[in-house]
């Protein structure tokens, strides 16, 4: 079970340092996010099941949909964005 957590901790933190690095595409960017709330949501959801704790059993399911609330209002964003500046190119949008 440690070398799960230590798995996913190292998981969360590539992909932290990937998303600090990525300067390209805003899908991208997004897709990183969404990978760290899912490796988040496993965490979770593994902290529930070995708690045993009653109180701490929904929020797993809250996270969760956060997260795809989240993950909707990204992809609206990326096709506005698409549409009024023809490309998700992080270095054509002037964000001042």
């Amino acid at each position: 079970m440690e070398l799960i957590k230590i798995t996913l901790t190292m998981m969360f933190f590539v992909i932290m340092l990937g998303l600090s690095m990525q300067h390209k595409h805003l899908m991208l960017a997004l897709m990183c996010i969404e990978a760290m709330m899912l490796i988040l949501f496993t965490m979770l959801v593994m902290y529930t099941t070995i708690s045993l704790a009653m109180s701490h059993t929904p929020m797993p399911f809250i996270l969760l949909t956060i997260s795809v609330c989240g993950a909707s209002l990204g992809l609206s964003l990326v096709v506005a964005t698409t549409r009024t500046h023809g490309s998700d190119f992080l270095k054509n949008l002037n964000l001042l």
